[in-house]
């Protein structure tokens, strides 16, 4: 008698939103998750400025991983409009994954998230407790700390509401090779049977311009520190794809001040040269192609209210 066949196993998709405040981790998670670098890491506040979306493709199918600015204290009007773009992230998908960064004590803005979740009350949740290979790890600290949010809410309710899903608690590393595996076995437990959402050879479907700018920006970020980062923008404005083997791009940096533009160009020109040299290697291995870079400081005052400048960094929607 011959055996029958074995039933395939249904593939599952979900679109995951990935948030928590600035500095949590977010992007080293999702790039550990994706396999490859899609989303630049710093330790530097507000490293992530777009809405970037990696690809995760698995035997058991695929997940798709919003990675969005991180929430902060805003100010002005470029971090009022990062805050925006992260709030707005956390709609319309169909897991939600905060992610805490559990090596510090929970902060003023992991407390709003935890309250949105449990306002909004999504469906399926995860809080993954990023950078559990740390100590102290605060994990009993940020289970109280949802838990005197949801008493919180019940005592302020009007009526007897239900209370929230609970959220699927995972802990996580996204800087060490297996530090992401419970979480992922956690997203796809809660993906559904469903058909792939993109290709299954790419890795994510950020603009071409975008991802060379934000590689630019980080090896700036590596390079001055704490000394103007959220002052900074880059702007690609031309590929050159003309030869087949190599392409030469064409970058403005934005600051605010011309006393910001020394500093950018450095002694001698040293400093944008070594952000050339960092960053154009890394471009042709993200690329397959010899990347060129041709770098260019701008000085314009209070750039970040400037909407041209923003439409073409893509913070207001606007994809090249």
């Amino acid at each position: 008698m011959e055996s029958s066949p074995e039933k395939e196993v249904e593939r599952k998709v979900a679109v995951v939103g990935v948030v928590g405040r600035t500095n949590a981790g977010k992007s080293t998670v999702v790039n550990r998750l994706v396999g490859e670098k899609v989303s630049i890491v710093s330790p530097v506040e507000q490293t992530t400025r777009n809405t970037i979306r990696g690809i995760v493709e698995d035997p058991r199918g695929q997940l798709v991983l919003l990675d969005t600015p991180g929430l902060h204290k805003a100010v002005g009007h470029l971090g009022k409009l990062l805050n925006g773009m992260a709030r707005a992230s956390s709609a319309g998908v169909d897991v939600l994954l905060v992610v805490f960064d559990a090596a510090h004590e929970p902060q003023l803005e992991d407390d709003g998230w935890m309250r949105r979740v449990a306002k909004e009350a999504p469906a399926k949740c995860v809080f993954a407790l990023n950078k559990c290979d740390r100590a102290p790890f605060y994990e009993t600290m940020f289970r109280d700390l949802w838990r005197d949010v949801l008493a919180e809410r019940a005592a302020a309710a009007k009526e007897d509401a239900p209370p929230p899903p609970e959220p699927v608690w995972v802990k996580a590393c996204g800087i060490r090779p297996n530090g992401c595996d419970a979480l992922m076995d956690a997203l796809f437990v809660l993906a559904e049977p469903g058909p792939a959402l993109f290709p299954e050879d790419i890795v994510t479907d950020y603009p071409r311009k975008l991802a060379i700018a934000d590689v630019i920006r980080e090896k700036l970020l590596q390079r001055l520190h704490d000394e103007l980062p959220h002052e900074i923008g880059v702007v690609v404005a031309d590929v050159d794809e003309r030869r087949r083997s190599s392409w030469d791009v064409a970058a403005t940096i934005y600051v605010n001040r011309p006393s910001q533009k020394g500093i950018v160009i450095g002694p001698g020109g040293s400093l944008i040269k070594a952000v050339r040299m960092s960053a154009e290697p890394e471009l042709s291995d993200i690329f397959g192609v010899r990347v060129r870079l041709e770098l260019w400081v701008k000085v314009v005052p209070n750039w970040m209210k400037n909407n041209r400048i923003l439409a073409e960094m893509g913070y207001l929607g606007s994809r090249q």
